[in-house]
């Protein structure tokens, strides 16, 4: 049985990438070619991931933007797409609570919609973990130290032992939650200077580093900090509604800028 980031590391390996391309379907931003489809967020999907595929390590959907749009059949049938080539999928979901929900959240991760990884908020502590932990063959990508700027407002938090509350969630994930080697960590790229004090807590575990594109993540700057283990680097809007390009060139060229900086 491969686990998901085995999956990931052979992946890499095969096409020499480190680029996961988000897929953010904004109903709004969907050109009006695919809107009269009888399923439009999927025909959408998949024109972005036929042009990207070659470029990709992995997809990562983002579960509100289908739920939104009542699109979740469009969400399993892009999984399905995705998987029939061979390309591991991330559902951006930030799970997180606690009993039996949790393991309802699971289930719908893995059992519905039989995504290989999953993202999941860790602020409520192991409990609400659990379901997700034991799916050794799953990926769990516990959030850390998020990209957005209002993270700092408790992920920075200091602690009576002298940590921040982020590097606690580092050291849980590292020493205790990662008792199967299913456990990665999402470091946002906008903060090189904490991806380094992640990187240099957990090891070689798997970061996810969202914020590069729009969000304006210095991909060079990330690249530094997080060397030293697994990193699967994520673009979104940037590929999906690219400004001056099309979708394919954008995702070379975010592939080609990641492989410029990263010393494997």
């Amino acid at each position: 049985m491969s686990t998901f980031f085995e999956k990931i590391n052979q992946r890499q390996q095969a096409i020499a990438s480190l680029l996961c391309v988000g897929l953010d379907p904004d109903p709004k931003k969907i050109p009006a070619e695919f809107l009269s489809q009888e399923q439009p967020v999927f025909a959408f999907n998949q024109m972005i991931i036929d042009a990207t595929k070659d470029y990709a390590c992995c997809y990562k959907p983002q579960f509100a933007h289908f739920a939104a749009a009542g699109a979740e059949a469009e969400l399993a049938t892009t999984i399905d797409y995705i998987q029939a080539l061979g390309i591991p999928v991330i559902l951006d979901a930030k799970r997180g609570d606690v009993g039996s929900t949790a393991d309802f959240y699971a289930s719908e991760a893995f059992d519905r919609y039989n995504a290989d990884a999953v993202t999941v908020n860790p602020y409520m502590g192991s409990d609400s973990l659990k379901p997700f932990l034991e799916r050794a063959d799953k990926g769990i990508i516990l959030l850390c130290r998020t990209s957005n700027p209002g993270g700092a407002d408790l992920q920075n938090l200091p602690l009576a032992s002298g940590e921040q509350l982020f590097e606690r969630v580092a050291h849980l994930a590292a020493n205790q939650w990662n008792s199967r080697g299913n456990v990665g960590l999402v470091v946002g790229a906008t903060r090189p200077e904490e991806l380094a004090r992640v990187r240099e807590i957990t090891g070689e575990m798997t970061l996810l580093l969202p914020g590069i594109g729009a969000q304006g993540g210095d991909i060079k700057a990330s690249l530094e900090a997080g060397q030293g283990g697994g990193l699967i680097v994520s673009a979104s809007r940037s590929i999906l509604y690219p400004q001056s390009t099309d979708t394919g060139q954008a995702a070379m060229t975010t592939r080609d800028e990641i492989n410029r900086y990263h010393h494997a």
